[in-house]
């Protein structure tokens, strides 16, 4: 885990979050798509070395739709690049980290990813995402 893949924001609307990350900060959108296995729309635009993820929940009860209903929209999670999703994640178990997925789950892209539950890292939501490309 030695390079971050993205950072993601929780968002209400990409529509009113890309007219800042686009018009505002003259970020790239680099696409949108759904991801119905973790029931967010999600727009990426290049913030240079990494990418930011905006996250806008399909319903109010997905993981996504939770969170902002409890915090609202802000950062939501650090996403970490890694090239063997299994073997991070048996480390991680054997460090006697808490997970949130003990097996990957397909994300955006197609990434195999898992998250690291808040409680073991200091309060911070972590993505691992294994991808192809």
């Amino acid at each position: 885990m030695k390079q971050i893949d993205h950072i993601a924001i929780a968002v209400n609307s990409l529509e009113e979050a890309l007219s800042f990350y686009q018009d505002t900060l003259d970020l790239p959108l680099l696409g949108i798509e759904i991801v119905h296995e973790q029931g967010v729309r999600v727009a990426k635009v290049d913030a240079g070395n990494t990418h930011i993820e905006l996250l806008e929940p399909l319903s109010p009860d997905s993981p996504v739709g939770k969170f902002i209903a409890q915090r609202g929209q802000g950062l939501h999670h650090i996403c970490f690049k890694v090239s063997n999703i299994s073997q991070e994640l048996e480390v991680l178990k054997s460090c006697n980290m808490r997970l949130i997925n003990e097996e990957p789950k397909i994300g955006a892209g197609g990434a195999k990813i898992a998250f690291i539950h808040p409680k073991s890292t200091n309060g911070v939501l972590m993505e691992l995402s294994e991808t192809s490309y």
